[in-house]
Order: structure tokens, then C-alpha cells, then sequence
């Protein structure tokens, strides 16, 4: 799965982010970042062209876990392995498979700018929730940014015409879950090491998916499946990395809106590997989207 970096994703405290130099130096990370997660959704979707959507899962996760493992255990020791909450651990790291599986079966049938813009309602679903659940109090000018925001999925969605796939439920229901997930790794990030969450929640991934993974096993054919399998955890490790980094350089209000140019990944790679092009109504309704993220974006850090 590749989706907008969490909070909690590595040490986030700031370096002088006050000053120009460190704030480009965040950006650019944070451009690596949205290159890296764009990536992972274009090898997965060319992937799952021969291979079945379990195993290629799995196999994500697994060289997910093994790579960081040899990264950060240098860095770390023992506390990279070190859990306070084995409960919401384990949640999370149930969560991220559920939501890889769910992103990779639409990645069968869908284009990704599709799932891609369902992935940007991710903030839009995360002040809902806060909303309900949790208390958050939401001016109208957020409530009209909300319904904005689905108005833009209608418009990408269009249930009754022939541009409908049932698969987009699939995506819709990863944007659901990575908004509850967004919440849990808050939660977490007041107890446990951001590296140590990222981590686990590979690793427990990995052994979730094994059993399936190996009952779907279909043999890489080549090097080149073989080198694009491992793809999947080397530009997953470094999407996390870069993430912890960029944060440590600016702030989430800074490098929030730079996660948004995967559009442009998404399109260009949708165009040269699939020759898939998005319609007019995929882009209006992207631009909806976006924009209403945005907005609450801005809104949430001047209430702050």
C-alpha cells in the first residue's frame, strides 16, 4: 500500500524548521516520499498482471520487514523490538495488511489516478471520525470542505453510469480503514518509537500473510519480477525513512500539500506502462478532492 505518510513515522522533532534552507530540504524529502509510495502502487499494479494479489502482498511486506530490519537494528538494538501495547499493535498491523490487500485488488481493475484520488480522502474521513467519535467540534466551513470532498469522489465514482466498477468499493473501503489507521498511530506515537511501530507493523503483516501467500504461490518468472518484488520493500523503507526525516526539517503544515504531486506519478505512469488516461470527470473530481484536503489542512493548523 502506498498512501499520504503518517504522524509517527520516524523522530520528527524539528531542526531549526524556522529557517528557509531546512524547509526545502524537508520538501524535497518530501517529494522522494510521494515518488517512492507512487512507485510502489505502479510496480504492484504491473505485479498482479501475473502474480496472484496475495503473494504479491505478502511479498511486499516480507522485504519490507527484512530491509528494515537491517537498517534500523544498527540504529536502534533491542529497541526497535521493544512494544508497550501488543493490542494496538497488533490492530495496526493487521489493519496495514487489510488495507494493502484492499488496495492492490482495485489496483486489478481500476486506473490509478482512480484509487489514487479515493486515497486523498483520507483527511476528509479523518475529520469525520474525529467528528463523531471523538468530540471534535467542526465549523461550517469544514462541514462545506467535507461535503465538497465527497462531491469530488461522485464525480470519479459516477454510480449508474457505464464509468462504474464495483472495485471501487475496495478502494473506498482502504480510505476508511487508512483514516482509522492514521488515528491509531497517534495514539501510538505517545508511547511506543515511531521506527519500532513501522517495523512491527511489517513484520506483523508478514506473518499474517504468509500462510495465504504461500497457498497462492506463483514462481517470479525472470529477473526482473524478481527485481521488481524487492522494489516493493526497498521503496517502501525508503518512503519511511524519508518521511521521518522530512518531518524533522519542516513541519506537517509545510509538507502536507506536497504529498498531493503523486497525481502527477499516477498519471504519467498510468499513461506509459497501462496506457490508461484519465477522463475529465477524474480530474475535476481529483482537483475537488485535493482541494478540500487542503483546506482542511490549512484550517486545522491555524486553529492551532
Amino acid at each position: 500500500m502506498s498512501s499520504p505518510p503518517t504522524p509517527g513515522a520516524g523522530d520528527t522533532s524539528l531542526l531549526a524548521a524556522g529557517t528557509a534552507r531546512n524547509r526545502r530540504i524537508g520538501i524535497a524529502l518530501m517529494c522522494g516520499v510521494a515518488f517512492s509510495y507512487s512507485s510502489i502502487e505502479v510496480v504492484a499494479k504491473y505485479l498482479v498482471l501475473t502474480l496472484p494479489v496475495l503473494q504479491v502482498v505478502w511479498l511486499r511486506f516480507l522485504t519490507h520487514a527484512v530491509l528494515g530490519t537491517l537498517v534500523l537494528a544498527p540504529q536502534y538494538g533491542l529497541r526497535l523490538f521493544q512494544v508497550n501495547d501488543w493490542r494496538l499493535q497488533i490492530a495496526r498491523g493487521v489493519m496495514v495488511a487489510v488495507m494493502t490487500v484492499l488496495n492492490i485488488w482495485a489496483l486489478v481493475y481500476l486506473q490509478l489516478d482512480i484509487t489514487g484520488a479515493i486515497q486523498f480522502t483520507v483527511p476528509i474521513l479523518v475529520a469525520v471520525i474525529s467528528a463523531q467519535w471523538l468530540g471534535e467540534r467542526l465549523d461550517a466551513r469544514r462541514w462545506i470542505a467535507i461535503l465538497a470532498g465527497f462531491g469530488g469522489v461522485l464525480l470519479i465514482v459516477r454510480p449508474g453510469s457505464q464509468a462504474f466498477h464495483p472495485a471501487i468499493f475496495l478502494s473506498i473501503g482502504n480510505a476508511i480503514l487508512y483514516a482509522l489507521f492514521n488515528l491509531l498511530t497517534r495514539r501510538l506515537a505517545a508511547t511506543e518509537l515511531p521506527a519500532a511501530t513501522q517495523l512491527m507493523s511489517a513484520i506483523i503483516a508478514t506473518v499474517l500473510l504468509t500462510p495465504v501467500g504461500l497457498a497462492v504461490w506463483k514462481m517470479p518468472q525472470g529477473w526482473l519480477q524478481w527485481l521488481l518484488v524487492l522494489s516493493l520493500g526497498v521503496l517502501g523503507n525508503v518512503g519511511h525513512m524519508m518521511t521521518a526525516h522530512a518531518h524533522r526539517y519542516a513541519s506537517a503544515a509545510v509538507l502536507g500539500p506536497f504529498i498531493y504531486q503523486q497525481v502527477i506519478y499516477w498519471g504519467f505512469f498510468g499513461w506509459l506502462v497501462f496506457d490508461h488516461v484519465p477522463d475529465l470527470m477524474v480530474v475535476l473530481g481529483t482537483a475537488v478532492i485535493i482541494g478540500s484536503g487542503l483546506y482542511l489542512l490549512l484550517r486545522e493548523f491555524r486553529s492551532e
